[in-house]
């Protein structure tokens, strides 16, 4: 799984060619804005009854009351274990589909409620947690938003400080995130696999889309630049959410990478894209997902307890 050629596009694939979603039940992170709320609309428009889990309740409201179709609005703020516990536990009935989308970007240095780097701890825990304590209810898949950040700077995972507390930057703190998004899909596959489930993880990234992620950004200059670039060069939401979309309903082999199609993955039609070496490692994936259920406290609630020293 690591870095390859494109295997597979559609180059005339849109939200248009979405199949019927009734009876389905989605729940979509960070859904009041972006490409949550382009994937939404998307996805109610075909049928789905779709759950906005959000921190600002009023704030989904308002985004709800622009979707047409049968919407929820939820709140789940993913930079509290407690509220993700909180989430899970009202859970009732099946869910056919998690969209785990919500994301910070670049911030500067800050801490979720339980401690931890909130990049980190909010793009890869928080969703850990919520896929974990709710993956006994999913049906048909998981999808997650990862990120071509995932490759900057040679991105890893800094097993010995997750925290980055000896030398934080926005930037590498990001890109750890967004490779942990995918390890973490590739180690849910393979778990799912050999329990015999038939639920699917894969990945996704919007490429270049212009959204309000990147105004939180650190750096004044950055938030600047970033401003000009989502005017000029980025794709819309609409167009952004296309891989989440084509990644949450074709039939798609478990761990898949969806992106865009264009130079560079910045823009286009979604396609099945290569990953870094660092995020194919499936040695790696194993270690962060058993520090993972360590730090959320959560488990993979399918089959056996790993053995130890996998």
């Amino acid at each position: 799984m690591a870095e390859k050629a494109k295997t597979q596009s559609s180059e005339t694939w849109s939200a248009d060619r979405l199949p019927g979603l009734d009876g389905r039940t989605v729940v979509v992170t960070g859904a009041n804005s972006g490409i949550g709320l382009a994937a939404t609309h998307a996805l109610a428009r075909a049928g789905a009854h779709v759950v906005l889990a959000v921190r600002d309740t009023e704030r989904g409201r308002a985004a709800a009351a622009t979707v047409p179709g049968s919407i929820e609005v939820r709140r789940l703020d993913l930079a509290d274990l407690a509220s993700v516990r909180a989430f899970a536990d009202a859970w009732q009935g099946p869910l056919h589909l998690l969209v785990n989308n919500a994301g910070v970007m670049m911030l500067p240095r800050q801490r979720t409620k339980d401690g931890f780097e909130m990049q980190f701890g909010t793009n890869h825990l928080g969703h850990f947690a919520l896929t974990n304590l709710l993956l006994p209810r999913i049906t048909d898949r998981v999808v997650t938003v990862s990120s071509g950040a995932h490759r900057w700077g040679g991105a890893r995972i800094g097993f010995d400080d997750l925290d980055m507390a000896a030398n934080y930057t926005p930037q590498r703190a990001y890109a750890q995130s967004k490779l942990a998004n995918l390890l973490f899909t590739l180690e849910l596959q393979r778990r799912l696999t050999e329990s015999g489930s038939a639920v699917r993880a894969l990945a996704a990234h919007p490429g270049y889309a212009a959204t309000n992620l990147q105004s939180h950004a650190a750096n004044p200059l950055l938030r600047a630049l970033m401003r000009l670039g989502n005017r000029f060069f980025a794709q819309d939401d609409r167009a952004g959410a296309l891989p989440t979309l084509y990644a949450a309903t074709e039939d798609l082999p478990g761990a898949s990478y969806v992106g865009p199609d264009g130079l560079g993955e910045m823009r286009g039609k979604p396609t099945l894209v290569g990953r870094s070496r660092a995020a194919g490692d499936p040695l790696t994936a194993r270690r962060l997902w058993r520090v993972s259920e360590e730090l959320t406290g959560t488990r993979f609630p399918l089959s056996r307890d790993e053995e130890a020293g996998v």
